[in-house]
């Protein structure tokens, strides 16, 4: 006969936070008592579907469980009992996670049902109930409110004075790649305000070369570390600071240079909380070049139904995404790419008409396919300058994103008039200068993402020692989506 254990208690938790430790099926040997240690068979993700965990218990049992389902969406996993020196046979366990509607706390149903041999039922139900489930229960409330390693009973977090080590790249001096060199340090402890995180994904943006070729120096002087954005988990945090537990997933973006690292220490105003089905290699894809395309189309270009927009670059790792997006808004989007492969990219990305260029003229071929453009989304710089001012519709507007052909000249205001033009030149980290205005703009790219309205553009990655070659791939405008360093 069967037996069936079912248990249920309430975490006071969010419920993603809670789904971010459970739908790791590795993670139970850092909140769990009962397990001593734990792996992924084959070098599998903890989160593949089919994979295998091996581990030992503290009473010298081993076993090895199979993840059957997983499902972000309704916050349910299924997982069985392949092999064990615990006679279970049979072994079918379920964990369904629910929100709880009258606060940030989030209700958790684990039954399972199994074999036991013949005069061993109550015993075996009893060692599941109490000592896995309940004592899992606890183990866990524990390691959430305290970020401990509940391996150790009564262990307290990281202390507060200890500083880490941390592996990151510099810029020797103004210029080519290969000013960009690896240096061993260490990371501050997180002071009042501050979250230390262990990144794992660094994100390679435009901004990265400007700055390494001394195009803003009041933004990263000889000797500092380039990158603005990352994804990875909290080490430990600072004195005053909310929101956020050490082992929590985030990604961090601020308007101060230094992500090429693997710890860093930064203001708790710079981070927000990955989704469980978001990867590090994802957020560090998508963070800074998703909430610019957000403020581009909804806060800056007002892009709507029948808007025209002219996207330069649209294989690009924005491009891609403001095709996609604006396309899901209504605009007739027009775009400008440098090859006939990143043509056909660019389509699958929503971009409706594609003029392929390498001499940046493209201003007739955006009369003849939409009438002119009323938003331009530059990246390229003075070398599109003149044709931008003539693929513009009267109205319209010019926002200069970048610079990638050079630094733009400066803009006289009687170009603008007779056409009565406007042109702005924005920066993304003025739109998320606030923790709320930041959440609230990471949300809706998380939401863009999970709905189908943008999709995960392709990701070329390199290993952080490697940045100077990664920045040699941006600039070969080679590449299309985005690139990604992994620490």
């Amino acid at each position: 006969m069967l037996q069936k254990i079912v248990r249920s208690t309430v975490i006071d938790a969010p419920i993603e936070r809670v789904w971010a430790v459970i739908r790791d099926f590795n993670s139970h040997d850092r909140w769990h008592d009962v397990v001593e240690t734990s792996r992924i068979e084959a070098n599998e993700a903890s989160s593949q579907v089919g994979c295998v965990r091996s581990f030992t218990m503290r009473d010298g049992n081993r076993i090895r469980e199979q993840l059957l389902t997983l499902d972000d969406r309704e916050y349910k996993s299924t997982y069985c009992i392949v092999e064990a020196t615990v006679p279970l046979q049979r072994y079918v366990a379920t964990v369904t996670l629910k929100p709880v509607t009258d606060g940030e706390r989030t209700f958790w149903h684990w039954e399972s049902t199994f074999a036991t041999p013949p005069g061993r039922e109550r015993e075996l139900r009893e060692m599941v109930a109490r000592d896995v489930y309940e004592a899992g229960f606890a183990n866990l409330r524990r390691h959430l409110q305290q970020g401990a390693d509940l391996r150790a009973p009564g262990s307290a977090p990281m202390p507060a004075a200890l500083a880490l080590p941390a592996h990151r790249i510099v810029l020797r001096s103004y210029g080519g790649v290969e000013q960009l060199t690896a240096l061993d340090g260490e990371a501050a402890a997180p002071g009042p305000g501050q979250v230390r995180v262990r990144q794992r994904a660094i994100g390679v943006n435009f901004i990265d070369v400007y700055l390494r070729r001394g195009w803003i120096p009041s933004m990263l002087a000889p000797g500092g570390t380039p990158g603005m954005e990352a994804a990875g988990s909290v080490i430990d945090v600072g004195p005053g600071v909310t929101g956020v537990l050490p082992g929590d997933r985030v990604a961090c973006i601020g308007p101060s240079p230094g992500a090429y690292c693997n710890v860093r220490t930064v203001p708790i105003d710079w981070v927000v909380r990955l989704p469980p089905a978001v990867e590090d290699d994802i957020a560090a894809a998508l963070l800074l070049k998703g909430m610019t395309a957000h403020y581009l189309l909804h806060d800056l270009g007002r892009v709507a139904r029948g808007t025209r927009l002219l996207v330069h670059a649209a294989a690009g790792g924005v491009g891609l995404l403001v095709c996609a997006w604006a396309r899901q808004l209504g605009a007739t989007v027009v775009g400008t790419v440098s090859s006939e492969a990143k043509a056909r990219i660019a389509r699958d990305h929503g971009c409706e008409h594609v003029i392929v260029t390498t001499d940046y003229r493209f201003a007739d071929a955006v009369h003849s396919a939409c009438g002119g453009a009323d938003v331009v989304i530059d990246g390229l710089g003075d070398a599109a300058f003149d044709e931008n001012l003539a693929a513009l519709a009267p109205c319209g507007h010019w926002i200069s994103l970048g610079q990638a052909s050079g630094p733009l000249r400066a803009v006289d205001p009687n170009l603008l008039v007779h056409k009565s033009l406007t042109f702005s030149r924005p920066v993304v980290f003025a739109y998320v200068a606030t923790r709320p205005a930041l959440t609230a703009r990471a949300d809706a790219l998380w939401r863009a993402l999970a709905d189908g309205s943008i999709k995960t553009p392709p990701i070329e990655r390199h290993a952080l020692d490697a940045a100077g070659r990664a920045h040699e791939r941006l600039e070969s405008r080679a590449t299309t989506g985005a690139l990604v360093l992994i620490a």
